[in-house]
């Protein structure tokens, strides 16, 4: 009996012994695993799944301290399916248990997770758990997130070997971790390099404004892995930004708004000259009149587009998905070097486009000068000529054919003048284009209005609007503007402009009183005389949800 009771201790022994070696075994695998993948989201996938396998847990999460060490900025799980997830709602932002391990950075292992002081309940359709452990991942001495794992299947608690055992893998993956980070900081660089490259090409190779600007903001986008990007520009004489390029969905809608600078992302980083991030941008409450940022968004951040030390010509405005990284500061750096870069780059698009602007000008009045010293002292002599010839010719006919001739020779000169006269004021006469004036009439309305109205242009405004329906619709929309803020009442104002093939529409919508019917109507009047002296039409709506809508309409040219 003894010898069978030393054979079975053996036996358990040695189950022990392989027991160990297999965990051992599969440690190592794990680690090699882990360690060879070089994409970041891969390793943390890699890493919680491995934790989850390695302790035979039910549910495994992995949760990124956020830049603020206080708050998880990312979570990732293991054991919920996709429809599980979307019932329990917003993923956990690092409060109670989870915090625990974020304030107190230390493996910590529970038999019931529910009976800890920390612990305040589960969030509706949320699974219950019982045993935990939750260990730390260390990247260079600094906590770069935790490992948390429940439910150790069998019903049993997890021991001292499991926790030995995710400890160990939090070790690997701090190395496998800074291994991608290292590998993604340095493909990173090498693709902010090739879109400054390209940028200075594209400008080099005598590319337009609007061209550049949607190049910046694209490859931003692309680099940072941004849902949207937008770039606006500040709005003269007015406290305002005017987004003149977006991308990445509603960009249309976007595009064309006047922002206030107070109370937004994109006014905060063009008022510091620095680098601004929201976490959850749409529930920011720095930021309250953020009209860029929609509820779906996530971490967002607004790089000013200038050097170092420099004023602001502008803002970059990107915005990640919700439940994406925020951005960080080793993602910062190049950023604001790529948009000092790009500031550079529209100064020397502007300075090249005043260059041009100055050659031609030069070019103009060396024309009109040839024109006046050459053209027309010689058109006046042989005019002189012909008179004097006129008095020796004794028919009648050809003397009446000469006085013609030298009538026309003076009409000529007239029109040749008045063509000298056109070339030396055609600079003057040329303001900004309608895009830019509605612009500024709109960010000038914030004040009268209270609050900025939302604008969105559409179509080719400066080029197919002649200037005189320019002037028509510009003096349209400073009447409809004023009409709003002084009658309406309204909370908010919504400006569209848009040229169509054939026309133009002019639409002010608000949320007010809407159009009395009684009230005094000479205002709109002058609006519909306007618009039927160019045979168009102004139409006044009030939609279902109350207020007023106003569009204003005039036919424009076509053809060649």
């Amino acid at each position: 009996m003894r010898l069978d009771e030393l054979l079975d201790e053996l036996q358990v022994r040695i189950d022990a012994v392989r027991g160990t070696r297999d965990r051992v075994h599969s440690l190592l695998e794990a680690v090699v695993s882990v360690g060879r993948e070089l994409d970041l989201a891969q390793v943390l996938r890699r890493i919680v799944e491995a934790a989850a396998l390695l302790v035979d847990a039910e549910y495994g999460a992995l949760g990124v301290i956020g830049p603020d060490g206080r708050t998880l900025s990312q979570f990732l799980t293991v054991g919920l399916t996709e429809e599980a997830i979307a019932e329990i709602g917003p993923l956990p932002a690092g409060h109670g248990l989870l915090g625990e391990v974020i304030h107190h950075p230390e493996p910590l292992r529970l038999t019931d997770l529910g009976a800890h002081s920390s612990s305040y309940g589960f969030p509706p359709h949320h699974p219950p758990m019982r045993t935990f452990l939750g260990v730390p991942i260390r990247v260079r001495e600094e906590v770069f997130g935790n490992l948390y794992l429940t439910d150790k299947r069998g019903g049993v608690d997890f021991d001292p070997e499991d926790e030995t055992v995710i400890s160990t893998l939090s070790v690997a993956a701090g190395v496998a971790i800074d291994n991608a980070r290292l590998y993604e900081g340095a493909q990173r660089q090498q693709r902010w390099l090739k879109a400054n490259a390209e940028i200075t090409e594209s400008l080099l190779s005598g590319s337009s404004r609007p061209a550049v600007l949607e190049l910046i903001a694209r490859r931003a986008q692309e680099i940072t892995g941004a849902r949207i990007a937008d770039i606006s520009m500040p709005v003269p004489a007015a406290d305002g930004l005017f987004v003149e390029f977006a991308a990445g969905p509603d960009s249309r809608t976007r595009q064309g708004l006047v922002v206030p600078v107070a109370g937004t992302l994109s006014g905060a980083a063009h008022r510091t000259g620095q680098p601004v991030t929201a976490v959850l941008a749409p529930d920011d409450d720095r930021y309250p009149d953020d009209a860029q940022t929609q509820g779906w968004l996530g971490p967002a951040v607004a790089v000013p587009l200038g050097t170092a030390g420099g004023d602001s010509r502008g803002v970059l405005l990107l915005a990640r998905p919700a439940g994406e990284p925020v951005f960080g500061e080793t993602e910062l750096e190049p950023l604001v070097a790529f948009a000092g870069q790009a500031a550079i780059a529209l100064e020397l698009a502007e300075r090249r486009r005043d260059a041009e602007q100055i050659a031609l000008l030069e070019e103009r009045d060396r024309i009109a000068r040839d024109l006046h010293d050459l053209a027309i002292q010689r058109l006046f002599a042989t005019g002189m000529t012909l008179q004097s010839a006129a008095r020796l010719v004794e028919h009648e006919g050809a003397a009446e054919r000469v006085s013609r001739a030298v009538d026309d020779l003076d009409e000529t000169i007239k029109i040749i003048r008045s063509t000298i006269f056109g070339l030396r004021t055609k600079d003057r006469e040329s303001g900004p284009g309608l895009r830019a004036r509605a612009a500024r009439a709109v960010g000038d309305a914030a004040t009268a209005l209270g609050h900025p109205p939302r604008l969105s242009m559409e179509g080719l405004l400066d080029t197919d609007v002649p200037s005189e329906i320019a002037d028509h619709v510009m003096a349209a929309l400073g009447e409809l503007l004023s009409n709003a803020a002084r009658h309406a009442g309204a909370t908010r104002v919504a400006v569209a402009l848009k040229a169509e093939p054939g026309e133009i529409v002019l639409t002010v919508s608000d949320n007010g009183r809407g159009i009395p019917a009684q009230g005094r109507r000479s205002g709109l009047r002058n609006l519909d005389d306007r618009a039927q002296g160019l045979g168009g039409t102004f139409t006044v709506d009030t939609p279902d949800g109350g207020g007023s809508r106003l569009v204003w309409r005039a036919p424009l040219p076509t053809g060649g």
